[in-house]
């Protein structure tokens, strides 16, 4: 291993936008920034909460739903799916895994990786706000030093992220 690669950031990305087609209808969504700025300047892992917690390809659709007193994460058509247990310990793990992570790039809007920009439903299907995906909320609490971005922030803020996981890293 060269000194170079030792000095180089280790950021996760949803892997999806590393062009794996881990998404719950098979596709994926390659993000050309990540796949070619970012890779130049950082070590890059991919993680899929939603396969790595056993959903398969394709899988039902789940999403944020606020019930009476907490959010959970749940199936869109399958309330009795309940994955919410399974994404919190899945990023308990992640960082256990991975105790050098320099940082995080998540896939905005979803219900296991958005931040702060994944629509929030009510029990009977009505959107009534927004958060943060069930592996990302817990990831954030449980390190809210790591740097967390999404792939439409980060065409923005590249460089500032790039040296925040960099001072993480050193």
């Amino acid at each position: 291993m060269t000194s170079e690669h030792v000095r180089q950031p280790l950021i996760a990305v949803s892997a999806c936008l590393l062009g794996q087609p881990v998404r719950y209808d098979g596709a994926s969504k390659p993000d050309p920034y990540v796949l070619s700025v970012l890779a130049k300047s950082a070590r890059l892992i991919a993680i899929c909460p939603e396969m790595a917690i056993g959903l398969g390809v394709p899988r039902a659709k789940i999403e944020i739903v606020q019930t009476h007193d907490r959010r959970r994460v749940l199936g869109v058509d399958n309330r009795a799916l309940d994955v919410t247990a399974a994404l919190r310990e899945c990023a308990r793990q992640f960082l256990r895994d991975n105790p050098r992570l320099s940082g995080l790039v998540l896939k905005s809007a979803s219900p296991s990786c958005g931040t702060n920009d994944t629509p929030v439903f009510d029990l009977a299907g009505n959107e009534i706000g927004h958060g943060s995906g069930g592996f990302a909320q817990t990831i954030m609490a449980l390190r809210p030093d790591l740097p967390v971005i999404d792939e439409n922030a980060l065409a923005g803020r590249a460089r500032s992220f790039l040296e925040k996981c960099r001072c993480h890293c050193a």
